[in-house]
């Protein structure tokens, strides 16, 4: 057994053979960042201040192209090998929030674009509501033993309505079921709240916010979170898309701005002709924000999506002034195995 001491509060807590410096972290009931849980997106990076630590698990992708003189670990992968110091982020908000299982009714479903359906579940008869933070999400558990996380895309509400995007993938069992077999009254389990894609109230700092497809819902979840406050500060939402059918909820942001006291929304589309038949902002929707915003060293950054999305915009943000403490951003990615039956597919598609 091995012992992490966070430098910045001098919290430690004890790690069982085996087991991540994040697992041993939220055992012990302490909120370190993190989405993925598997060493792709980089939410859950942290400096290595002493020890040694391996990965059994997954390679650490998202660490390609740091430099090994900054000694960064990934806390849901790294698996120590003695006592670790480390520097991490603590997202003490989370920490008091229960994660549970949940049976969930389907009460509601609807077609938001050609390829997304939105969800509306209700915790079944006698259930109490799950309890959440705007930005986090949740995991479908499938009678298999496998799950499928989706953001929860509303903030919560007194009835205990969550709101899901889900988008129908070529190859994934589960969002073709839910798009063709799904239906009202459906009942599922999951398990939540999990992540740490929430919003940070104790800052006076302008804010944008940046979208990649589907990456709309939790950034929908935390600008509502901060329109119904009340909030003063500045907020720019960004949301980029192939086409315009992709932004499916493009009217209600476009509202955010009559509802909020300084909020503007920008709309960029990377396909040259959709922008073009559109009318909207053509572009990558990171080279946009760097585009209106060249120094961003004043600013609170979210973003979610994609990613590729997300690897562009942390490395360009920081290099515009962004420091890395005021990024908070969630990954979207296939899950492991949707990902191999995708590849699997296209491999058959390319020896016909």
């Amino acid at each position: 057994m091995f012992t992490v001491t966070l430098q910045s509060s001098d919290r430690h807590f004890p790690v069982a053979p085996g087991e991540s410096v994040l697992e041993a972290a939220q055992r012990a009931g302490i909120a370190l960042p993190y989405s993925c849980r598997a060493g792709v997106c980089g939410s859950c990076k942290a400096s290595l201040l002493s020890g040694h630590c391996v990965y059994p698990r997954n390679p650490p992708v998202a660490l390609s192209g740091t430099a090994p003189s900054q000694h960064a670990i990934l806390l849901c992968q790294a698996v120590p090998t003695e006592d670790l110091l480390i520097e991490a982020r603590e997202v003490t908000s989370v920490e008091d929030i229960i994660r549970r299982q949940l049976d969930v009714v389907v009460t509601r479903k609807w077609k938001l674009a050609p390829d997304v359906v939105g969800l509306q579940l209700q915790p079944a008869a006698g259930k109490a509501r799950l309890q959440w933070l705007p930005g986090q999400y949740l995991d479908v558990l499938l009678d298999d033993g496998r799950r499928r996380p989706f953001s929860i895309a509303n903030h919560p509400q007194a009835d205990g309505a969550i709101e899901l995007h889900v988008r129908h993938v070529a190859g994934g069992g589960f969002t073709s079921w839910v798009n063709d077999g799904l239906q009202l009254g459906d009942a599922l389990r999951i398990e939540g709240p999990l992540g740490t894609f929430v919003p940070r109230e104790d800052s006076e700092r302008p804010m944008i916010f940046m979208a990649g497809g589907t990456g709309f819902a939790p950034v929908k979840a935390i600008v509502e979170h901060f329109i119904a406050l009340g909030t003063r500060r500045p907020m720019h939402v960004y949301w980029g898309a192939r086409s315009a059918a992709d932004l499916y909820l493009r009217e209600m942001a476009e509202a955010w701005s009559r509802q909020a006291h300084d909020l503007r929304f920008q709309a960029v589309l990377s396909d040259p002709e959709q922008a073009a038949g559109s009318g909207l902002r053509m572009g990558l929707v990171h080279e946009a924000v760097l585009e209106d915003q060249p120094d961003l060293s004043g600013l609170d950054v979210y973003m979610s999506g994609p990613p590729a999305m997300i690897d562009a915009g942390r490395k360009l943000f920081i290099d515009a002034g962004l420091s890395e403490s005021r990024l908070y951003y969630d990954s979207f990615d296939y899950a492991p195995d949707v990902l191999a039956q995708i590849l699997s597919g296209r491999a058959g598609i390319a020896g016909l």
